[in-house]
C-alpha cells in the first residue's frame, strides 16, 4: 500500500514538475501553415507573445500573410512570410530550402494549413475533394519530411498538428474534412509513436471542437449554449501551453475526449440518436465558409 501511495505522490509531482518548467520559446524558430488567418494567426501571435525568437507564415494568400506578419512585427517579434502551398510538393521543398537560407533552422512546426468543401460526398466536386485530402493530410507528409530531419540532427524540434474532433467524431455534410481530419490523425500517432526514441524531439496533436473562424462560417449547433464554439485566441493559447508542456495530445474541451470515449462502448443505434438529438446531422446545411 505504501509503495502505492510513493507511485502516485511521484506521478503527481512530475505533472506538477512539467508544469513549472515548461518549455522556454525565446529560442525557438516557429513555422506555421495557413498562418495568414484564423486559427493560424492566433497561433503567430500567440507564438510571439510567449516568447518565440522568430515566427515564419506559410499560406497561399499573400495579403493575409502579410498583415499578420507587419502585426507580429509591431509586437516586436521577428517575423517572416512566404507564399507556399502546402499541397504541392516541390513547392514546398523549395521553399523549406529558402526559408533555411534566409531565416534559419526551424525548431518549431505548426501543420495548421486546412480547407473544407462542406458538402456530401455526391454533390462534391471531385477536384475539391482532392484538394482536401492534398492540403489537409498530404501536405503534413511534405512540410514534416521537410523540417524533421534537421529537428533530429540537432536532438531539438516539436511537431504540432492542428487536427479536429471531427477526425474520431464525424458528420455528415463535410465528408471531405472528416476523411483528411482522420488520416492526419493517424499520421501524428505513428509520427509521435516513432519518435518516443528521438531526443529532444516531440509531438502535439490538437484535436478542437468547432471553433469561430470564416473556414466554417454558418455551421450551427443546435444548443450553442451547451457546446458553444472555441474562440481561435483560446485554441491558440492552449496549443503554446500544450507545446511548452510537451503534452501529445489535446482535446479542446476536454468533454470531447469524453465523447471520444463513450463512442467506443455506445452501440450504433445510440449514437445515432444521440447526433440526431445534438443536431450533428443537420449542423452542415447552413454551412457557408469563406
Amino acid at each position: 500500500m505504501l509503495s502505492l501511495i510513493n507511485g502516485v505522490q511521484k506521478v503527481s509531482l512530475s505533472f506538477l514538475d512539467m508544469n513549472i518548467r515548461s518549455k522556454d520559446l525565446t529560442k525557438e524558430v516557429v513555422l506555421i501553415t495557413g498562418g495568414g488567418r484564423g486559427i493560424g494567426r492566433h497561433l503567430a501571435k500567440e507564438f510571439a507573445k510567449q516568447g518565440a525568437r522568430k515566427v515564419i507564415l506559410w499560406g497561399r494568400t499573400e495579403k493575409c500573410l502579410k498583415e499578420t506578419a507587419e502585426e507580429i512585427a509591431l509586437s516586436g517579434t521577428e517575423c517572416h512570410y512566404f507564399v507556399c502551398d502546402v499541397a504541392n510538393r516541390e513547392e514546398v521543398y523549395k521553399q523549406a530550402k529558402v526559408v533555411r537560407e534566409k531565416v534559419g533552422d526551424v525548431s518549431v512546426l505548426v501543420n495548421n494549413a486546412a480547407v473544407v468543401h462542406g458538402k456530401s460526398l455526391m454533390d462534391s466536386d471531385d477536384d475539391a475533394l482532392l484538394k482536401s485530402q492534398h492540403i489537409n493530410t498530404l501536405g503534413q507528409f511534405w512540410t514534416t519530411k521537410a523540417f524533421l530531419p534537421r529537428m533530429l540532427e540537432l536532438q531539438h524540434g516539436h511537431v504540432v498538428c492542428i487536427n479536429s474532433i471531427l477526425s474520431q467524431s464525424p458528420i455528415p455534410g463535410v465528408i471531405d474534412y472528416c476523411t483528411s481530419k482522420s488520416s492526419s490523425l493517424a499520421f501524428m500517432e505513428s509520427l509521435t509513436l516513432g519518435l518516443l526514441d528521438c531526443p529532444g524531439v516531440g509531438c502535439t496533436t490538437v484535436l478542437p471542437f468547432h471553433t469561430s473562424t470564416e473556414m466554417f462560417q454558418g455551421m450551427r449547433v443546435r444548443f450553442p449554449q451547451l457546446f458553444p464554439p472555441l474562440r481561435p485566441e483560446v485554441v491558440a493559447q492552449r496549443t503554446v501551453e500544450a507545446v511548452r508542456a510537451d503534452k501529445a495530445f489535446l482535446y479542446l474541451p476536454w468533454t470531447m475526449h469524453a465523447l471520444v470515449i463513450l463512442k467506443s462502448f455506445m452501440p450504433q443505434a445510440a449514437l445515432e440518436e444521440i447526433h440526431r438529438f445534438s443536431g450533428c446531422y443537420t449542423c452542415m446545411n447552413t454551412f457557408k465558409g469563406r
